[in-house]
Parts: structure tokens; C-alpha cells; sequence
């Protein structure tokens, strides 16, 4: 039996059109394993579809929803005004069986609400975490959380750890990850009280053999592979991923102006044009796709708003491919053998 997806065709900043073409992509590749059902304006995602020489069948369904939560909507208010949007019935067929998974591309606020609310969270869970991709030398860091969670606990911390720990087996796949905690220093004492208590508590997890843990991490070692997974709070992770993000853009601005202040030749300047595309392909969002939710009680992929239709496919396969491994089982599989908190 074919992984369901739904998609949200309505998501992003250039929906339904990329979405769609996407889409169409990702059935053709993934062949009979994958089921895509586009969830959105039914009469403007036939029309997209038939422009683009698809057709609906059993591997590709549309979903009618009429409401579209925009990109700038508040998420709460707009989830309570908009009950017939296309994230609400995308995550709604999850919740009802009719789906195993959702995609979107759309407002991530509304995605994560709509997620926490209809699907919930796995027992345990105290706080659903986003990770986020960096590359790095020797492959990828997996970065948690990147944004949902700016404030948060010791706990929350520590079960951040444990699910990226999971999420990295699959991602890297690597079955015993490592494990480091974001910090100002190497040293087991630095770093404010919060992570102090999440530092003692992560290496009583190590020496029970539950994650691979490494210590603290310093920002400058993030991209050194300091660690497969790094741990750190919403506020940090986003400012890291933003950071890393920025270096494919300023890079190419950087090199150019050095390229004209020695006046290389046409020559030199193509042969370090190749270099350059080379070492910044890596940081190129659109080769995974999307992220998932962890900790939520179904697998809910969030994609990048200025989603390319290659980016849509790969996020769409990246949702198959996290149906297929069994993630959430396995999150809180691990979550109960270390005998998570009860919610607060």
C-alpha cells in the first residue's frame, strides 16, 4: 500500500502552481509506493494540474478547501476564522486516517498550531521541537529546535536531545548519533543554570547508554561537526540556522568583489565561480525539503515559504520516507524507555 500524502497545494509563496508541479514530480518518482492528495481551492488545483498534463487517479486526489491561511495571518486567530483551510482538512485527513502524513510549505505558525491541536502530542512530549539541516565537512549537523520553542526548561532540553538522537538514526543514518549541547564553552561549568542542569542531565543520559552524548559545543564547532546532533533553544537555533543560511548569499558578494580588486581573468574567474557553486550547494535548502515536527503524535513536514517546485518534491518524498521509517513509533518508543516526564 502506497504513503498518503496530504499536500498542503495552497502553502507558499508561489501556491498552488509550484506546489502542484511538485507534487506531480514526486508521484512520478516515487512510483507506487507514494499517494498525494492536494489539499486546497479544488477548482484552481484541477486547473493546475491539467496544465501541467496530470490527472487525477489513485496515486494523485485532490481535496477540496476553500480558506487560505496567508503567509502573514496570525496563526491562532486565522486557524479560529478559517475552519475550512487547507491546513486545517490537511491535517484533519492525518487525524482521520485518510492520510499518513502532511506537507505544507505554508504559514509554519498555522502548520505547528494546527498540528499541536489536531494531532497532539506523543505521550510524554512535553514540547514539540523543529530541527533544522547544516552542513558541515563530514556531512550534516542536525540543529534542535530552530525556532519553536524560544524559551524553555531543562527538560525541555533534554527531550530535545532524545528526539533529535532518533530523528538523526534516520537522517544521518548513523545508529548510535552524537549528541552535543549548544554552549559559550567546552568546559561542563560554563553556560547559564539552564544548561548546566541540561549538561548533568544529558551526561547521567550518556552513561545510561541512551544517547552518545559529547558535551557542550561551541558555535564556532557547529560547522565543524562538532556533534550529529546539536541541542540548544529556539531563540539560539534560529539565529544559527538564519546565520548559516545568509553564507550562501554573502559568499558569491564576497568573492566577486575580491575577484574584481585582484582583476582575475575570465578564466580564473570561472574556475573559482565552479568552486564556489561547489562548496555552497550543501547549504542549498531545496535538497531536503522540508523539516519535521518531532514530538507530535503524526508525521507533519514543514517546508521552507519560498518553496521551488523541486523543493515541494523533495519535501513530499521526505514526508514518504518518515512514514516509511516509522519515526514517530520510534520517538516515543525511545521517550518511554527513559521514562519521560509526565506533561507539566
Amino acid at each position: 500500500m502506497p504513503v498518503r500524502v496530504a499536500v498542503d497545494a495552497m502553502g507558499g509563496d508561489h501556491a498552488p502552481g509550484v506546489v502542484v508541479e511538485g507534487a506531480l514530480e514526486a508521484v512520478a518518482e516515487a512510483g507506487d509506493r507514494l499517494a498525494v492528495l492536494l489539499v486546497g481551492r479544488e477548482a484552481e488545483i484541477r486547473a493546475e494540474v491539467e496544465n501541467r498534463g496530470g490527472a487525477e487517479d489513485d496515486r494523485l486526489r485532490v481535496v477540496d478547501a476553500p480558506e487560505v491561511i496567508g503567509m502573514g495571518e496570525a496563526a491562532t486567530e486565522a486557524l479560529k476564522r478559517k475552519p475550512d483551510s487547507s491546513i486545517h482538512r490537511g491535517i484533519g485527513a492525518v487525524k482521520a486516517g485518510r492520510a499518513d502524513a502532511f506537507a505544507s510549505a505554508g504559514n509554519t505558525g498555522a502548520v505547528m498550531a494546527a498540528a499541536l491541536f489536531g494531532l497532539g502530542r506523543l505521550p510524554g512530549v512535553l514540547r514539540p521541537a523543529l530541527p533544522g539541516y547544516l552542513p558541515t565537512p563530514t556531512g550534516t549537523c542536525v540543529l534542535l529546535d530552530v525556532g519553536a520553542n524560544v524559551e524553555v526548561r531543562p527538560e525541555h532540553l533534554v527531550q530535545f536531545a532524545r528526539m533529535g538522537a532518533v530523528f538523526g538514526e534516520f537522517f544521518l543514518d548513523r545508529e548510535d548519533p552524537t549528541v552535543g549541547l549548544v554552549n559559550v564553552g567546552e568546559e561542563p561549568g560554563k553556560g547559564t543554570d539552564t544548561v548546566k542542569e541540561v549538561y548533568e542531565a544529558l551526561r547521567a543520559l550518556g552513561d545510561r547508554g541512551a544517547i552518545h552524548f559529547v558535551g557542550n559545543v561551541e558555535g564556532r564547532d557547529i560547522l565543524r561537526h562538532g556533534a550529529d546532533v546539536c541541542v540548544c533553544d529556539g531563540f539560539v537555533g534560529n539565529v544559527v540556522l538564519k546565520l548559516a543560511e545568509s553564507v550562501s548569499t554573502i559568499l558569491p558578494d564576497l568573492v566577486r568583489a575580491e575577484i574584481g580588486r585582484q582583476g582575475l581573468g575570465a578564466d580564473h574567474a570561472r574556475t573559482v565561480g565552479g568552486v564556489l557553486r561547489g562548496m555552497l550547494a550543501p547549504f542549498d535548502y531545496q535538497a531536503h525539503g522540508g523539516v519535521p515536527m518531532l514530538g507530535i503524535d503524526g508525521t507533519v513536514v514543514i517546508g521552507h515559504g519560498g518553496s521551488t517546485a523541486r523543493a515541494i518534491r523533495q519535501m513530499v518524498l521526505s514526508a514518504a520516507r518518515l512514514v516509511e521509517q516509522n519515526l514517530t513509533s520510534r520517538i516515543a518508543r525511545a521517550l518511554a524507555d527513559d521514562d519521560a516526564p509526565p506533561h507539566p
